[in-house]
């Protein structure tokens, strides 16, 4: 704002100065596309680019993306929304049940990894978020790491870990899901195809950890995880031996239920010694975190 006669001078860029530049690439964008058109492949959703024609930057995208799509021969597969009308498209289609894709860049990103799971679930520790990486691989990470120091402080007071581990249980099922389809490695698929199902029962049944002590926590849910990813391979029909293999591991579980949770249990209560915080003693912190003998023994 000009005020009291002041003049607006053009200025040229001078040494000192702060100047602050964005460029977009040609190869990162294509990259951003060719994952959407590699989820969409493995998934079969709805999948809407969130860009809106009417903003300059967008407009430039949407031409990149169009001719990738065409390119691929996928077009007809993909939609482009503005972001408001793509907001209220996905909560709709999330209110109905049912799955999409939204491809965004940072406008959707806080909210998909802490509102919309804080909304839903009290929480964003149950949240995944998968980054491909350009040149081959993926970082596979999981949200709530703020609330991790007062985690630890529990723990070290009270001997109960209650961080979820919802989070890392999905990264589990999904690196060996890519590992499968970037590999073409055939007992990864099997082994992520059963670590989901062992994700969807710690939701089903709800044995994900509570707040206080002397309720389950992270390792009891541990414990759900591995019982029911063995019970899942075991009872897989594409690959015999791998099911051969996990089924004795299964049913030890199973019979051992009760003598586990409750070594589990016992060893809530009092302080945990961690031997250090930031680096602590790997011994110490496996017999503390390894609470069950009778689970030790079963999955080694």
């Amino acid at each position: 704002m000009l005020e009291n006669g002041e003049t607006l001078h053009s200025h040229t860029v001078e040494a000192g100065d702060i100047w602050r530049a964005c460029t977009v690439k040609k190869a990162p964008i294509e990259n951003w596309v060719q994952l959407a058109i590699d989820r969409q492949r493995l998934t079969g959703f709805r999948s809407v680019f969130w860009l809106d024609a009417n903003r300059a930057h967008d407009a430039q995208l949407i031409a990149h993306v169009t001719a990738a799509l065409q390119a691929a021969g996928v077009a007809e597969k993909f939609e482009i929304m503005a972001p408001r009308e793509a907001t209220r498209d996905a909560l709709e289609t999330i209110t109905k049940g049912e799955d999409c894709i939204a491809i965004t860049g940072n406008v959707l990103r806080d909210y998909l990894t802490d509102l919309f799971p804080i909304l839903e679930l009290g929480t964003s520790a149950k949240m995944l978020s998968i980054v491909k990486l350009m040149n081959g691989g993926g970082m596979f990470e999981t949200g709530a790491g703020g609330s991790a120091p007062k985690h630890v402080e529990q723990l070290v007071k009270e001997n109960h870990l209650r961080w979820d581990s919802m989070g890392e249980f999905c990264a589990l099922s999904e690196s060996l899901n890519y590992l499968a389809d970037v590999k073409g490695n055939a007992k990864a698929a099997v082994l992520g195809a059963a670590a989901e199902q062992a994700t969807q029962g710690i939701l089903n049944y709800n044995r994900s950890p509570e707040r206080k002590v002397g309720q389950p926590d992270n390792r009891d849910s541990h414990y759900w995880f591995a019982r029911y990813w063995a019970e899942a391979l075991a009872s897989q029909k594409d690959d015999a031996e791998m099911a051969a293999y996990f089924a004795p591991i299964a049913q030890a579980l199973a019979e051992n239920e009760q003598k586990i949770l409750g070594e589990l249990a016992a060893a809530q209560g009092a302080a945990a010694d961690l031997g250090g915080y930031y680096h602590t003693d790997p011994a110490k912190t496996a017999a503390v975190m390894r609470a069950s003998a009778t689970l030790n023994a079963i999955i080694g």
